[in-house]
């Protein structure tokens, strides 16, 4: 549909239009969330999701899994905090091994940092 749809009625809250309008419209906002979806895939895909074996061997030797997913992907740990909606010092006390962290922070921390929980576990 590249028309603008026309109005059945108006009002000064509400627009009504024909079925088959607001289907297009709902059809071309769910391309257009595919095609952003695609973008972000496309630019995940040019960073690195490899872990280099060095720092898989700071895992295996003990040290925190989100520490080395923090520093391999470049940010801070405010910065992780932010983009995570977390406290800094209750992701500084995950990563010290203070606290565990619940499953609802670790999911968020993983969206963050663009990996599976199972990697930060």
């Amino acid at each position: 549909m590249n028309r603008m749809p026309k109005p059945l009625a108006t009002t000064k809250e509400t627009v009504t239009l024909a079925r088959a309008d607001w289907d297009s419209i709902l059809d071309r906002l769910d391309d257009a969330a595919d095609r952003a979806a695609l973008r972000r895939s496309v630019a995940r895909a040019d960073k690195d999701d490899a872990l280099p074996v060095a720092l898989y061997r700071r895992i295996r030797k003990g040290e925190s899994a989100l520490r080395v997913w923090r520093e391999h992907r470049g940010l801070g740990l405010n910065a992780l905090a932010r983009a995570a909606g977390v406290s800094a010092p209750y992701l500084s006390e995950i990563e010290k091994g203070v606290k565990p962290g619940s499953a609802v922070v670790l999911k968020k921390l993983a969206r963050a940092l663009e990996v599976d929980m199972d990697e930060l576990v």
